[in-house]
Protein backbone atom coordinates (compact mmCIF):
# COMPACT_ATOMS: atom_id res chain seq x y z
CA UNK A 1 0.00 0.00 0.00
CA UNK A 2 1.58 3.01 -1.15
CA UNK A 3 1.34 5.89 1.35
CA UNK A 4 1.13 8.71 -0.55
CA UNK A 5 -1.90 7.38 -2.26
CA UNK A 6 -4.00 6.73 0.92
CA UNK A 7 -6.17 9.47 2.54
CA UNK A 8 -8.31 10.33 5.89
CA UNK A 9 -11.66 9.39 7.37
CA UNK A 10 -11.71 12.35 10.23
CA UNK A 11 -8.52 13.39 9.49
CA UNK A 12 -6.87 14.19 12.87
CA UNK A 13 -4.85 17.97 13.83
CA UNK A 14 -1.38 16.11 13.87
CA UNK A 15 0.12 13.54 11.80
CA UNK A 16 2.53 13.32 9.30
CA UNK A 17 4.16 10.35 6.44
CA UNK A 18 7.99 9.73 6.74
CA UNK A 19 8.39 7.57 3.77
CA UNK A 20 6.64 4.36 4.64
CA UNK A 21 6.00 5.37 8.53
CA UNK A 22 2.79 6.71 9.93
CA UNK A 23 2.80 8.80 12.87
CA UNK A 24 -0.52 10.08 14.07
CA UNK A 25 -1.83 12.23 17.53
CA UNK A 26 -5.43 11.85 18.12
CA UNK A 27 -7.90 14.63 18.81
CA UNK A 28 -10.19 14.26 21.73
CA UNK A 29 -12.45 11.98 22.34
CA UNK A 30 -12.41 10.41 19.32
CA UNK A 31 -14.15 6.55 18.71
CA UNK A 32 -16.06 4.37 16.43
CA UNK A 33 -19.26 2.74 18.17
CA UNK A 34 -22.62 2.12 17.27
CA UNK A 35 -25.36 1.89 20.04
CA UNK A 36 -25.17 -1.45 22.13
CA UNK A 37 -25.16 -1.24 26.01
CA UNK A 38 -24.26 2.40 26.04
CA UNK A 39 -26.69 3.80 23.61
CA UNK A 40 -24.54 6.32 21.81
CA UNK A 41 -23.21 6.53 18.36
CA UNK A 42 -19.51 7.88 17.25
CA UNK A 43 -17.74 7.69 14.38
CA UNK A 44 -15.03 10.32 14.99
CA UNK A 45 -12.18 7.88 15.20
CA UNK A 46 -9.23 8.37 12.86
CA UNK A 47 -7.97 6.05 9.79
CA UNK A 48 -5.57 6.27 7.40
CA UNK A 49 -5.97 4.05 4.26
CA UNK A 50 -7.65 3.67 0.57
CA UNK A 51 -10.06 1.84 -1.22
CA UNK A 52 -9.92 -2.10 -2.21
CA UNK A 53 -10.71 -2.39 -6.30
CA UNK A 54 -12.84 -4.57 -8.16
CA UNK A 55 -10.44 -7.34 -8.69
CA UNK A 56 -9.59 -7.66 -4.96
CA UNK A 57 -12.86 -7.57 -3.78
CA UNK A 58 -13.82 -10.51 -6.07
CA UNK A 59 -10.44 -12.79 -5.45
CA UNK A 60 -9.89 -11.81 -1.86
CA UNK A 61 -7.74 -9.69 0.14
CA UNK A 62 -5.14 -9.65 2.70
CA UNK A 63 -3.78 -6.18 4.29
CA UNK A 64 -2.02 -6.06 6.93
CA UNK A 65 0.28 -3.52 9.59
CA UNK A 66 2.43 -3.01 12.17
CA UNK A 67 1.31 -0.91 15.29
CA UNK A 68 3.49 0.87 17.85
CA UNK A 69 2.24 2.73 21.00
CA UNK A 70 1.55 3.95 24.56
CA UNK A 71 -1.48 3.17 25.52
CA UNK A 72 -2.10 4.20 29.17
CA UNK A 73 -5.78 5.81 29.16
CA UNK A 74 -9.45 3.96 29.36
CA UNK A 75 -10.05 3.10 25.45
CA UNK A 76 -6.92 4.31 24.28
CA UNK A 77 -6.79 2.19 21.16
CA UNK A 78 -5.07 1.57 17.89
CA UNK A 79 -4.94 -0.89 15.27
CA UNK A 80 -6.79 -1.74 11.64
CA UNK A 81 -10.15 -1.13 10.03
CA UNK A 82 -12.41 -2.05 7.31
CA UNK A 83 -15.29 0.26 6.54
CA UNK A 84 -17.68 -0.50 4.14
CA UNK A 85 -20.33 2.61 5.62
CA UNK A 86 -21.29 3.90 9.44
CA UNK A 87 -23.57 1.06 10.20
CA UNK A 88 -20.81 -2.12 8.79
CA UNK A 89 -17.60 -2.02 9.62
CA UNK A 90 -14.67 -3.64 11.56
CA UNK A 91 -11.91 -2.50 13.71
CA UNK A 92 -9.18 -4.76 15.34
CA UNK A 93 -6.31 -3.61 17.88
CA UNK A 94 -5.07 -2.87 21.06
CA UNK A 95 -7.36 -1.20 23.50
CA UNK A 96 -6.87 -0.57 27.10
CA UNK A 97 -9.22 -1.43 29.50
CA UNK A 98 -9.54 -2.34 33.02
CA UNK A 99 -6.12 -1.31 33.42
CA UNK A 100 -4.35 -3.41 31.33
CA UNK A 101 -3.80 -3.86 27.47
CA UNK A 102 -6.20 -6.04 25.91
CA UNK A 103 -6.36 -7.20 22.33
CA UNK A 104 -9.60 -7.67 20.73
CA UNK A 105 -12.35 -6.43 17.96
CA UNK A 106 -15.65 -4.67 17.54
CA UNK A 107 -17.20 -5.78 14.62
CA UNK A 108 -20.85 -4.09 13.73
CA UNK A 109 -23.42 -4.90 11.78
CA UNK A 110 -26.37 -2.06 12.25
CA UNK A 111 -24.67 -2.37 16.58
CA UNK A 112 -21.36 -2.51 17.96
CA UNK A 113 -20.46 -5.96 19.24
CA UNK A 114 -17.31 -6.41 21.46
CA UNK A 115 -14.90 -9.30 21.68
CA UNK A 116 -11.38 -9.30 23.66
CA UNK A 117 -9.03 -10.90 26.00
CA UNK A 118 -5.45 -10.00 27.57
CA UNK A 119 -2.62 -9.19 25.09
CA UNK A 120 0.25 -11.32 25.77
CA UNK A 121 3.88 -9.58 24.75
CA UNK A 122 4.60 -6.06 24.39
CA UNK A 123 1.50 -4.38 23.61
CA UNK A 124 3.59 -1.54 22.51
CA UNK A 125 4.57 -3.17 19.30
CA UNK A 126 2.46 -5.52 17.49
CA UNK A 127 1.14 -6.53 14.34
CA UNK A 128 -2.27 -7.01 12.85
CA UNK A 129 -3.74 -9.05 9.95
CA UNK A 130 -7.30 -8.92 8.07
CA UNK A 131 -7.89 -11.27 5.42
CA UNK A 132 -11.29 -11.19 3.74
CA UNK A 133 -12.04 -13.99 1.50
CA UNK A 134 -15.38 -16.18 0.51
CA UNK A 135 -17.76 -14.23 2.55
CA UNK A 136 -15.82 -14.05 5.93
CA UNK A 137 -12.78 -12.20 7.51
CA UNK A 138 -10.06 -13.73 9.08
CA UNK A 139 -8.00 -11.22 11.96
CA UNK A 140 -4.77 -12.23 13.06
CA UNK A 141 -2.05 -10.73 15.31
CA UNK A 142 1.49 -11.41 16.36
CA UNK A 143 4.13 -9.95 18.19
CA UNK A 144 7.25 -10.58 16.19
CA UNK A 145 5.92 -10.15 12.68
CA UNK A 146 6.61 -13.97 12.27
CA UNK A 147 3.67 -16.32 13.88
CA UNK A 148 0.35 -15.22 13.98
CA UNK A 149 -2.61 -16.49 16.06
CA UNK A 150 -6.20 -16.01 15.54
CA UNK A 151 -8.01 -13.62 16.77
CA UNK A 152 -11.20 -13.67 15.15
CA UNK A 153 -12.65 -15.39 12.26
CA UNK A 154 -16.28 -13.90 11.47
CA UNK A 155 -19.04 -14.20 8.30
CA UNK A 156 -18.92 -10.47 6.78
CA UNK A 157 -20.96 -9.78 3.58
CA UNK A 158 -19.46 -6.73 1.50
CA UNK A 159 -22.44 -5.42 -0.59
CA UNK A 160 -20.48 -2.73 -1.86
CA UNK A 161 -17.66 -2.05 -4.42
CA UNK A 162 -16.31 1.06 -1.81
CA UNK A 163 -13.81 -1.24 0.39
CA UNK A 164 -12.31 0.99 2.76
CA UNK A 165 -8.95 -0.58 4.90
CA UNK A 166 -6.27 1.20 6.77
CA UNK A 167 -4.54 2.37 10.26
CA UNK A 168 -7.27 3.35 12.80
CA UNK A 169 -6.67 4.96 16.48
CA UNK A 170 -9.06 6.49 18.79
CA UNK A 171 -8.84 8.03 22.17
CA UNK A 172 -12.47 8.13 23.70
CA UNK A 173 -11.42 9.92 27.09
CA UNK A 174 -8.71 11.93 26.32
CA UNK A 175 -6.82 13.69 23.48
CA UNK A 176 -2.69 12.97 22.46
CA UNK A 177 -2.48 9.40 22.12
CA UNK A 178 0.79 8.74 20.18
CA UNK A 179 0.64 6.01 17.35
CA UNK A 180 2.96 5.05 14.82
CA UNK A 181 2.19 2.71 11.44
CA UNK A 182 4.49 1.28 9.67
CA UNK A 183 5.02 -1.96 7.43
CA UNK A 184 1.71 -1.61 5.03
CA UNK A 185 1.24 -4.33 3.18
CA UNK A 186 -2.16 -4.92 0.46
CA UNK A 187 -1.91 -7.93 -0.93
CA UNK A 188 -4.39 -11.09 -2.59
CA UNK A 189 -5.75 -13.24 -0.16
CA UNK A 190 -3.14 -15.57 1.62
CA UNK A 191 -5.83 -17.70 1.56
CA UNK A 192 -3.70 -20.33 4.30
CA UNK A 193 -5.21 -22.64 6.04
CA UNK A 194 -6.78 -21.75 9.05
CA UNK A 195 -4.18 -22.90 11.58
CA UNK A 196 -1.54 -22.05 9.50
CA UNK A 197 0.06 -19.35 11.89
CA UNK A 198 3.19 -17.88 9.76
Amino acid sequence: MNLQQCHWLNEPASWQCQEDELYVTTDNKTDFWRDTWYGFQRHSGHVFGGYVDDFQLDAGFTFQLCIEGQFEKLYDQAGIMLLVDEQHWLKAGIEHSDGQATIGSVLTNGESDWAMGVFQGNPDKFWLRLTYSNGAIRLQYSTDGVTWPLLRLSPFTLNSQRIFVGAMCCSPEREGLQVKFSDFKLMSSLRKHLHDLS
